[in-house]
């Protein structure tokens, strides 16, 4: 059976999960088969039970454990201590970090800094992407909602200097919109600011029901996701074929160990992609989706032919 060539990163945690539980799931993944894990908080500056010192130390960790480690930047910066935590960020200087806005963008080209392009930047045109490999992104993370198609073009269109990796996200629930208000605190008929941190009672996102009965999206504090798994284990051999150099697999509560396993027998070639749904689906926390993969509504799903 054929190798595939692909690395596996780990992305930043997106759940507020308790600093023991946090710890515990890091001290795991140190010897998971991944090549790259993103490390930081992304959603909400008010989760703090771990702060930079804290994620420094467990890049450090993971450094040792032969990981590359990118600390990823907050998503939405509301605020001057917002502000000064990105520019701690960045002026550590010993990883790569993953710019989730546009400031941090600036304040790393200013730097001189490499970086990895983050989902949350909307680049949606190989102008931009050639822009942002200029300003010093070495890779970048298509916004989770770009089809196959519209990657493969960006990748063709880019200036044959450009020299860019491409990292998908692959697998977990989809990051969709960000906002001010907190969704979590308002479930609960409380004050954002006043939260009780109630995210920690869902270590995989609040799931809502439309009217119908159906799962539709889940809530995770500021953060709107999917309800659905986005799954591409079963179009595995499409990605090398669209460009795709790294697979971003999105950390959930349980089973993350098993899911990577499945990722990682893919890319070694010792599973084929019609075989990895069946192993995926007992550690799943929803049904799988693949609908923006072709370009098609998010939610919907074709399994392997």
């Amino acid at each position: 059976m054929e190798v595939r060539h692909m690395k596996l990163s780990l992305g930043p945690l997106l759940y507020y999960w308790s600093r023991e539980d946090t710890l515990a799931f890091y001290e795991q993944a140190a010897s998971w088969p991944l090549d790259i894990v993103y490390l930081g908080e992304t959603v909400c500056s008010k989760r703090h039970l771990l702060r930079l010192p804290d994620w420094l130390e467990l890049a450090d960790k993971l450094s040792a454990a032969g990981k590359e480690v990118v600390l990823s930047s907050q998503t939405l910066i509301e605020s001057e201590s917002d502000l000064k935590a990105l520019r701690k960020l960045i002026a550590d200087g010993r990883f790569k970090v993953e710019a989730n806005e546009w400031g941090a963008v600036r304040l790393l080209a200013e730097a001189g800094c490499e970086f990895v392009a983050g989902p949350t930047l909307n680049a949606y045109n190989p102008d931009t992407l050639a822009m942002l490999a200029e300003m010093g992104a070495t890779r970048w993370v298509p916004p989770v909602e770009m089809p196959r198609d519209m990657i493969r073009d960006m990748l063709a269109a880019l200036p044959e200097a450009t020299r860019l990796e491409t990292e998908q996200f692959g697998y977990g629930r989809l990051p969709l919109a960000f906002s001010a208000r907190c969704f979590t605190a308002r479930h609960y008929n409380l004050q954002k600011d006043d939260c009780q941190f109630r995210c920690l009672d869902h270590p995989d996102g609040m799931v809502l029901t439309s009217r119908e009965g159906e799962n539709f999206l889940a809530i995770n504090g500021i953060q709107t996701q999917s309800a659905k798994v986005m799954s591409l284990a079963h179009r595995f051999d499409e990605l090398s074929q669209t460009g795709i150099d790294v697979l971003r697999l999105s950390p959930q509560a349980r089973n993350m160990d098993r899911v990577v396993e499945v990722f990682r027998a893919l890319c070694d070639g010792n599973i084929t992609a019609a075989q990895a749904p069946a192993r995926l689906d007992r550690f799943m926390p929803a049904a799988p989706c693949d609908g923006y993969w072709l370009g098609e509504a998010g939610m919907n799903y074709h399994p392997a032919s």
